[in-house]
């Protein structure tokens, strides 16, 4: 495979996918304290683990957006150069990571 393509020209993002992708972040950033809070107090280990599972499915749907943006920008960016092969290959290997 190909080493990162990431020093290929992007489409930066708008300041409102920024703001976006940045609220989640700071949301999971308080669920990760409230747990932290929730191991500080003895909670129940079943609460934390919904907790756990929670954040777990918030950072998946984090990542769902950004590789939506990656396809529809950097990919099809790369498609249109005539380097989509490598792009896809770099990005089929990060999805694989996805799934372990």
């Amino acid at each position: 495979m190909v080493e990162s393509l990431k020093d290929h020209t992007v489409t930066p993002r708008t300041e409102e996918e920024k703001e976006k992708v940045m609220n989640r972040l700071k949301r999971i950033e308080g669920q990760v304290r409230g747990i932290q809070n929730m191991i500080d107090e003895d909670r129940y280990c079943v609460d934390i683990l919904v907790q756990i599972s929670a954040i777990q499915s918030a950072l998946k749907n984090v990542g769902y957006s950004v590789t939506e943006r990656h396809m529809k920008h950097c990919v099809t960016d790369a498609v249109n150069k005539g380097e989509g092969d490598d792009s896809i290959e770099e990005l089929m290997a990060v999805l694989k990571q996805f799934s372990k």
